[in-house]
Parts: C-alpha cells; structure tokens; sequence
C-alpha cells in the first residue's frame, strides 16, 4: 500500500520569526504596554520632577488638622531665618523627600504634631491627603507614604522655629 502525503493544514509549529529570535514585533508592544499611562500617550510623555511631587505633598500635609510644622528642628530653624527675608518665599517641600519612577513614588514626610491630636489620626489624614493629590495632579500611582513625628508642639510654647501658617487653635483636639 503506498502511503499518500497529508497536508496536515495550518500547524503550531514555530514560525521562522520566532525561530530565528527575531522578536520586533513582540518587543515593540512589550514596549507600548511599558509606556502607557496618563504620561505616555501616542502623541508624547509626560515627566515630573521630584520637586513636583515634593511641593504637592507638602502642600497636602499642612492641609491636615494637628500638623504644626514640617522637617526637623535644624531645618524649621532655617526656615524661619530665611522666611523673615522680604522677597523670599515659604518652602513648601520642607520636611517632604520623594523616590520618584517613571510611574509610581514613594514619599517620606516629617512633621511636628500639635500636643492634643492623635498621631495615628494625624498620619493616617496625611496618607490620605498626600496620596489623593499627588495621584490626581500627577498620574503616578503614590506606592507609600511615611510619617516621620519629630516633635509634639506643646501649649505656650512660642519657639520661633515653628510654621504655624497662622492656624488658629484646633477645634478637634483630645481631651
């Protein structure tokens, strides 16, 4: 009996592409899947320099209620000198450092609470605020933000070195 050849139709045998390693295609939309992302559009990329991000969780944090001031005392101190030169302007990213990718961040942040407001409470208001922010102003998805209390602002305490942005004083405090 003689054995006829069978065109066994369509296969899923590699291709001489995927043979050969040659994989343009393949790393072109690995490539496009990357980059997209509110930054990365067809028609141009957007990029946002740490100190964006910095000013847009400073700005969030002294939003919370119970937070008096931001970075250490060293840092507040000069603060406080070169706020008192006429023209100078309020550094907003005092106390805020950013780890910045393409599309994600983390943030660190250090504050000093006002004596009276729960820290877990204050915290917890501040990943709040900060995350919501920096994700909605910029696209980049905000992995962590830390809380650093470096000191608790006590009542009658007038140090200087304090940026109490003329709060007044806290309606919500614990008693």
């Amino acid at each position: 009996m003689a054995e006829t050849a069978r065109n066994p139709g369509p296969s899923s045998a590699p291709t001489a592409e995927a043979v050969s390693g040659d994989h343009t295609g393949s790393e072109h939309e690995i490539e496009q899947q990357r980059r997209s992302g509110p930054l990365h559009t067809p028609r141009g990329d957007t990029t946002i320099e740490e100190t964006v991000v910095q000013k847009l969780a400073g700005m969030a944090t002294r939003e919370v209620p119970g937070v008096y001031a931001m970075g250490n005392a060293a840092r507040r101190a000069f603060s406080a000198v070169t706020d008192r030169i006429p023209g100078s302007q309020t550094n907003v990213s005092n106390g805020v450092t950013v780890e910045k990718g393409e599309r994600q961040a983390a943030i660190d942040v250090s504050i000093v609470v006002e004596y009276g407001y729960s820290i877990v409470e204050v915290s917890q208001g501040i990943r709040r605020n900060v995350i919501r922010s920096v994700e909605n102003a910029t696209g980049l998805e905000v992995l962590e933000v830390n809380v650093n209390v470096t000191d608790v602002q006590l009542p009658g305490d007038s140090s200087d070195d304090g940026d109490d942005g003329g709060k007044k004083a806290p309606s919500n405090r614990l008693e």
